[in-house]
């Protein structure tokens, strides 16, 4: 029997690329591009979930514990665009799995749905070691006190000490990580 595999993202051309890969490696995908598509779905259990930590107005990480009880996945992967420390640490906690930044490779997500267990706590440290530039430290910074905020960009930027729109346009950059 082939395991079933739902992609949540609002990426269009991101979601059928994705479906299409997984299905040529014997996974039977379904996908949903919106809350609305997400509800929809009724098929349970679902062994792996792909989820994109911004999935239209969304927060990714608020949706993995619903999604943990309605499919009872034994692998929920967070994708992100947008990578950070902040994050992945906010996802693990969540009950996430795994957390991976786009784009990603075939082998790389394959790889991750094969292991039952997360071993991010082993990578942590590792990651806490790497020298980050200044733009790492300041989005690290940035993207803590906006977990702290809840994802309120008005608070975060009140705290930070910066205008709301300078903290939204550097919001709409890609992490410095992925540089």
């Amino acid at each position: 029997m082939t395991e079933r595999l739902l992609i949540i993202d609002d990426d269009i051309t991101l979601l059928q690329t994705l479906a299409a890969r997984m299905q040529r490696y014997g996974y039977e995908v379904m996908t949903a591009a919106s809350e609305d598509e997400l509800k929809q779905i009724t098929v349970s259990p679902i062994a792996n979930i792909l989820l994109d930590l911004k999935f239209g107005h969304a927060n990714g990480l608020e949706l993995i514990k619903p999604l943990q009880q309605r499919f009872k996945p034994k692998h929920l992967v967070v994708l992100t665009g947008y990578a950070s420390i902040a994050t992945s640490v906010a996802a693990i906690k969540a009950g996430a799995t795994d957390y991976l930044a786009k784009p990603i490779q075939t082998q790389t997500l394959l790889q991750s749905l094969e292991h039952a267990e997360s071993s991010h706590a082993d990578e942590l440290p590792e990651l806490a070691e790497h020298h980050l530039s200044p733009a790492q430290l300041e989005w690290e910074h940035i993207q803590r006190t906006l977990q702290e905020y809840d994802g309120n960009i008005s608070a975060t930027a009140r705290a930070l000490g910066m205008h709301r729109r300078t903290l939204q346009r550097k919001l709409g950059k890609y992490s410095p990580l992925k540089e």
